[in-house]
């Protein structure tokens, strides 16, 4: 299990800094764009994915409080993705050094709605890096909704041939 997620979180960074760096070589203007999904724009789609790894973060460290980036970050985008890549390199990190245990763990938490549940780490890893993947994709339409033509490949079997 550790094998795994260690691999989709070294890939879940590979592909964000890749999405990230086309992303950072647009305007302000193209990042901020309204276009048809799930989040307005690509500024807004990449803000739910930190915002949302975040949270997950905080619950599975069990913090007592948990303090979402949307409640403060004002950012622009560059300083946005510095902050998601530094997400993802803690969960990396956290996987890279955790014992069997420690992904198995079950631990509780609230979400959003102040609904309770209790799941093992290895599962809310999962979903994370899933959730990643997904808005991942939604970032690609966009950008062809702009017009931008090259776009780099992000599927995990491309990660894996370069190891």
């Amino acid at each position: 299990m550790k094998e795994l997620l260690a691999q989709l979180a070294a890939y879940n960074l590979w592909a964000d800094q890749r999405i990230l760096d086309t992303i950072n070589s647009l305007d302000e203007e193209k990042q901020h764009r309204t276009l048809a999904s799930s989040f307005k724009s690509l500024y807004d789609t990449t803000f739910h994915i930190w915002n949302s790894s975040s949270v997950w973060w905080q619950r599975m460290k069990l913090q007592e409080r948990i303090i979402a980036p949307s409640e403060s970050f004002k950012g622009n985008m560059q300083e946005l993705s510095q902050h998601l890549l530094q997400q993802d390199q803690l969960w990396l990190d956290w996987v890279n050094n955790a014992t069997d245990a420690a992904i198995e763990h079950v631990f509780q938490y609230y979400n959003s709605k102040k609904e309770y549940f209790k799941q093992p780490v290895f599962q809310v890893m999962a979903h994370v890096f899933n959730h990643n993947t997904y808005h991942r994709g939604q970032l690609v339409t966009m950008l062809r909704q702009l017009g931008v033509e090259k776009i780099p490949d992000t599927d995990l079997i491309i990660f894996t041939r370069k190891k």
